[in-house]
């Protein structure tokens, strides 16, 4: 197999990518590989563990995304690199004992290799073993099933309610907990009848730093505060967790309950960039220059979680949905200047912050806006930050759609269905 450009790994960027790529060069050119059959945008994972979204109403096929947008789609993990001789292997799919795919190696003129992140647990003994980090929709649905078979123990008189512990309180856990609150309609649809959601349904959020959402502005953080603890969600700051493990976490003297653990504490790049004969960073990143492409190989380039850049301020880019989006906007341009035949860009990547948003429920939302001029920034809340939020999730459905009608009407349906409103900090 070859193809002109590959990209590996199908999240926000390396989608968005390979779809607008495709629609410019077509399938001959453009080639995406993934080890996962549908696409679910990431910040969505936590409404499909507290059961108020549907993976199959978000998901979409990347063999779907492939026919519409002009790119090839393999399936399948990428497993090694050859650099020098411009040779990827992906590895092969099997199921129930039958090889559906062998092993397939893959020549390329460029990579991109945009595969995410993973948990870093730093150490902390059980950590790994004892909970459920969302980082993909199997472990969305696995904390899913277990919080339903809980809870039926729980309505059986089995267990006196269930204790879930959330360790981090950035994006994902908030978003986690405020989710799970709202989620409580949602039990009533199983039959769980004796349930009361705040009695029976003990959530408690875990912060090592003195207060949640430290990336943002004060206000944003105390906002969010005070939201969760209407939501009757305990929170915990400046604590750190030392050890977990089948029946509760343990932070320094005090240690809490708990029938689940979500690990939302940090993450990092996967393990095996480093086996890839590219150069890392002490993180594990792709150590990457001012254009996206890996030090020492102009013709391998990284994006998202999983690359080292630095911004103009000498600080490494968050990693954040944004700013993959804009790094594959990036590269889009790099590369179709290329096959013109046309000079290079002739200037690096820079990280732009357009600010964040943290929503609690249909019509409740915190976030903070950033201004063109450097440091400044606007508190929004309410009506207004939902519907940015919104038009966040729909630009993404238009990037890899292709048509703002195709996104809107995908959107539309995607909130028509849902059975309570959305919990978002991206």
């Amino acid at each position: 197999m070859q193809s002109k450009f590959v990209i590996v790994g199908g999240g926000a960027g390396g989608l968005e990518l390979a779809c607008k790529l495709g629609r410019k060069l077509g399938p001959e050119a453009v080639m995406l590989v993934d080890s996962r059959l549908f696409h679910i945008w990431k910040p969505s994972l936590h409404e499909v563990a507290a059961g108020t979204l549907d993976v199959h109403q978000e998901g979409l096929s990347y063999q779907m995304l492939a026919h519409d947008n002009g790119f090839t789609f393999v399936y399948g993990p990428m497993r090694a690199l050859d650099p020098g001789q411009r040779l990827l292997t992906v590895g092969a799919i099997n199921s129930e004992g039958q090889e559906i795919f062998p092993e397939r190696r893959i020549r390329f003129d460029k990579l991109v290799i945009a595969v995410g992140s993973t948990s870093n647990y730093f150490g902390v003994p059980g950590a790994a073993e004892h909970t459920i980090s969302l980082n993909a929709t199997e472990d969305a649905e696995r904390f899913r099933l277990t919080l339903l078979k809980l809870l039926t123990l729980a309505e059986l008189n089995k267990e006196n309610g269930v204790d879930v512990v959330i360790i981090g309180g950035g994006a994902t856990g908030v978003e986690l907990a405020a989710e799970l609150r709202e989620a409580s309609g949602v039990y009533a649809a199983y039959g769980f009848r004796q349930l009361q959601a705040e009695r029976d349904v003990r959530i408690t959020l875990l912060e090592g730093a003195p207060r949640i959402l430290a990336p943002l502005p004060e206000k944003v953080s105390d906002a969010a505060l005070d939201l969760l603890r209407q939501r009757a969600v305990t929170v915990v700051t400046g604590t750190r967790v030392t050890a977990i493990d089948a029946t509760s976490v343990r932070a320094g003297e005090t240690v809490y309950p708990a029938q689940i653990v979500v690990w939302a504490a940090g993450i990092k790049a996967p393990d095996f960039l480093q086996t890839l004969g590219l150069p890392t960073v002490k993180s594990g990143q792709l150590d990457v220059d001012g254009t996206l492409a890996v030090k020492g190989f102009d013709h391998i380039y990284a994006l998202g979680d999983c690359a080292a850049c630095a911004g103009d301020d000498g600080k490494l880019v968050p990693p954040r949905a944004q700013a993959a989006h804009q790094q594959a906007d990036y590269l889009l341009r790099t590369f179709l200047r290329q096959q013109r035949n046309q000079p290079p860009l002739g200037k690096p990547y820079i990280y732009r912050d357009y600010g964040s948003l943290v929503s609690f429920g249909q019509t409740t939302s915190v976030g903070s806006l950033m201004g063109s001029l450097k440091g400044l920034s606007w508190f929004v809340d309410g009506f207004v930050a939902r519907m940015m939020y919104v038009s966040l999730h729909l630009m993404h459905h238009q990037a890899v759609l292709g048509t703002v009608r195709t996104a809107v009407l995908a959107v539309a349906r995607f909130l028509i269905k849902r059975t309570t409103p959305l919990v978002k900090l991206h």
